[in-house]
């Protein structure tokens, strides 16, 4: 009874315009003020944002000094904006194995990974869980579960954390996931076939790839590449519709991967596919964005200038209009890094593509974005020499405050005693 007299007490705080001075009875209120505020549509200067509870309750510009009721925070010029959202991370699994055989605590890679990721402004986290039998680098099927499940319970976690099942056609993932939805929530499905001539590898790449980057035996790199390229056409359909039913059943997204060309994408459509991960051409980016699909490529891509594999570069995607967001993949510095490559683009374009974009692929049109009724996941950034997270709010509560001026201050205070 006390939370919904709160809920509907935050709703009307949020529907009507507060006042400098005005704290309201049943939700404190915090105001972040003096900052370049980015909003979906460009940059407020000397921007305010009042949060009340876990809402945004206002945006607007206010003059320098000006008081305030509730908790107040001085931007002091730097960037206001959303909390990241991050469709696509694979950081976690190295956190839980961080060599060859050195497992840890499925909670604690958690904890770990939540922290780096709000360290850098991520604020709602898409899991990348690989249901794929790979034991020579870590991963399994079992592996996956375990680490969904720890997602699950969410134990002393700072950020929203959520699982994305990414489905291996050569194993038996859907197994896996079809018993995993019962217990756990998954928030996105996506199907994945890493094999020699299908996708991004060729034969030789693919070797190198296993055995350099992900220290598998040559031996086994050629036994998988056997058995994955043995999958026949019918085959491969069958797995997909299996993976399909199975997020049309949670009613989540489904995302293909490694899309190589039109003919990859239109039959991904027609399995229900929402989502185009890495396109690997810019024939396929076209085709999904003709076909409504949102793209989603790696925030790496764009921060080093390339693809690691001579893929489409995320820079062309962005000029030919055909790149709706990115997302850290294995680095999630450079997802905060991503919004200030300059690309000829307004700011708020730039931005949006790492909060609002990924926030309404995923189907969380209350997040991503500062504006009023939104949840008050905000990021307080330094731009300069590199992007710097100074103060982290999540559902309108600071989590993580990184500036130094109190250490500073600190310090000169010691050194003059």
């Amino acid at each position: 009874m006390r939370e919904a007299s709160r809920e509907r007490a935050e709703r009307r705080t949020a529907d009507r315009d507060i006042g400098p001075e005005e704290v309201d009875v049943v939700t404190q209120l915090t105001v972040i003020r003096n900052g370049r505020v980015v909003t979906p549509t460009g940059v407020i200067e000397g921007g305010r944002v009042v949060m009340a509870g876990e809402h945004i309750a206002r945006v607007d510009r206010v003059e320098r000094g000006a008081a305030y009721g509730g908790t107040v925070v001085d931007a002091d010029g730097r960037l206001v904006m959303p909390g990241l959202v991050d469709l696509h991370g694979d950081d976690i699994e190295g956190q839980f194995e961080p060599r060859s055989g050195a497992e840890t605590d499925p909670t604690t890679a958690l904890a770990t990974t939540d922290r780096v990721n709000v360290l850098h402004g991520v604020t709602t986290k898409f899991h990348a869980l690989a249901f794929e039998e790979a034991p020579d680098d870590g991963r399994s099927i079992d592996n996956a579960a375990r680490l969904a499940r720890a997602v699950e319970r969410g134990a002393d976690t700072l950020g929203e954390n959520r699982v994305h099942a990414r489905c291996e056609l050569a194993d038996a993932s859907a197994d896996a996931v079809q018993e995993l939805i019962g217990a756990v929530d998954v928030d996105l499905v996506s199907v994945m076939h890493h094999a020699p001539g299908d996708g991004q590898y060729d034969a030789e790449s693919f070797e190198r790839h296993y055995v350099e980057d992900r220290n598998w035996p040559a031996e086994a790199v050629r036994s998988a590449a056997e058995e994955r390229s043995e999958m026949d056409d019918r085959s491969r359909n069958r797995r997909i519709e299996r993976i399909a039913g199975l997020a049309r059943r949670v009613d989540v997204p489904l995302a293909s991967h490694d899309d190589e060309c039109r003919a990859d994408v239109e039959a991904m459509a027609g399995h229900g596919a929402a989502i185009s991960e890495y396109p690997l051409t810019l024939d396929a980016a076209r085709c999904a964005t003709d076909r409504g699909l949102a793209t989603v490529m790696g925030a790496p891509n764009l921060v080093r200038g390339g693809s690691l594999w001579d893929n489409l570069s995320a820079r062309d995607a962005i000029e030919a209009g055909v790149l709706d967001a990115l997302c850290s993949d294995y680095h999630p510095a450079s997802l905060l890094a991503a919004p200030f490559v300059d690309t000829g683009e307004p700011l708020s374009t730039r931005v949006n593509r790492v909060t609002r974009n990924p926030a309404e692929i995923a189907g969380l049109p209350n997040r991503g974005r500062i504006e009023v009724g939104a949840k008050g996941d905000l990021i307080v950034v330094d731009p300069s020499p590199t992007p710097t997270v100074e103060r982290v709010f999540v559902a309108g509560s600071e989590v993580i405050r990184t500036d130094d001026g109190e250490i500073r201050e600190a310090r000169s205070r010691a050194k003059g005693s």
